[in-house]
């Protein structure tokens, strides 16, 4: 695991870097302004359509039944935007992760390669459009998987554990397909993941629980409807800011395990020339 915490330090210090932190501006206007006219257009639309939808299934006793007997009774006045708000929050990450894989991965690999892997040649294994892929595949996994455990939602501290793993098999999938786009060859990517797949699936995991903090502030926005807009906006920023520090960890580490990969597989061809000529 020592290269985990090597890269997680280097990664710290690049986020400070004038570029990182310019970096961070594009992805998080593009995402601020698709979120602004969404939620102008659609929020308001689908509480309404949800709070019918309760009204007609008579799901208000149901749900104010069970939140008192869980002791969040509080909750029973804003069930429906709650909802509305938990529906939602995977398509926001889903706009930040693609915004970061397209607009600042490249970037982000090109810095990291440039200043301390020199020497590595650029095989192109991947391109814009399998990151994208990558990307909404393993979104619709996650959406499915989020929707399946909402219910958790009731035992705050599992529904942390559980959107943490989420998180981090889904940044694990996407950024490891990104760092290593322009430098890997494709089989050169998957030998990767798949000779360091837990130590990936840490920094997923590590990277998922620190990507609880911008969901916390996001319903926050439940209970302080006159600051919503204000807290959406900070939970955007805060996505793309996790994200961009994730890229950097992932790419310390990727381009790291490439550069290890591709000497030991030069060794071996130096040690099996030279048995050939005798």
């Amino acid at each position: 695991m020592g290269g985990v915490f090597r890269a997680w330090g280097r990664a710290f210090l690049s986020q400070w870097h004038g570029k990182m932190l310019l970096m961070s501006i594009v992805p998080f206007l593009l995402a601020l302004g698709v979120w602004a006219a969404a939620l102008y257009f659609y929020l308001q639309p689908l509480v309404d359509y949800l709070h019918a939808l309760f009204a007609e299934h008579n799901l208000f006793a149901t749900s104010t039944s069970w939140l008192r007997s869980l002791g969040l009774g509080t909750l029973t006045a804003v069930v429906v935007p709650l909802i509305a708000m938990l529906g939602l929050l995977p398509l926001m990450i889903l706009t930040a992760l693609i915004f970061i894989g397209v607009v600042a991965m490249p970037l982000i690999g090109r810095h990291v390669g440039l200043r301390h892997y020199p020497q590595l040649e650029q095989r192109k294994g991947g391109s814009v459009l399998g990151s994208v892929g990558v990307a909404l595949g393993g979104m619709a996994i996650f959406i499915g998987l989020w929707i399946l455990t909402l219910p958790l939602y009731a035992f705050p501290p599992l529904a942390v554990v559980v959107q943490a793993l989420l998180w981090g098999w889904l940044t694990c999938r996407v950024m490891v397909y990104d760092t290593l786009a322009d430098y890997a060859s494709s089989e050169e990517r998957h030998q990767i993941l798949r000779e360091h797949r837990w130590p990936l699936l840490v920094i997923g995991v590590v990277s998922g629980a620190a990507g609880a903090l911008p969901g916390a502030i996001w319903l926050g926005g439940v209970m302080a409807v006159v600051m919503f807009p204000f807290l959406a906006a900070v939970s955007i920023w805060l996505y793309v800011l996790i994200f961009i520090f994730t890229g950097l960890w992932f790419a310390y580490y990727c381009l790291d395990a490439l550069a290890r990969l591709r000497a030991a597989a030069a060794a071996e061809t130096a040690a099996v020339i030279p048995a050939e000529l005798t």
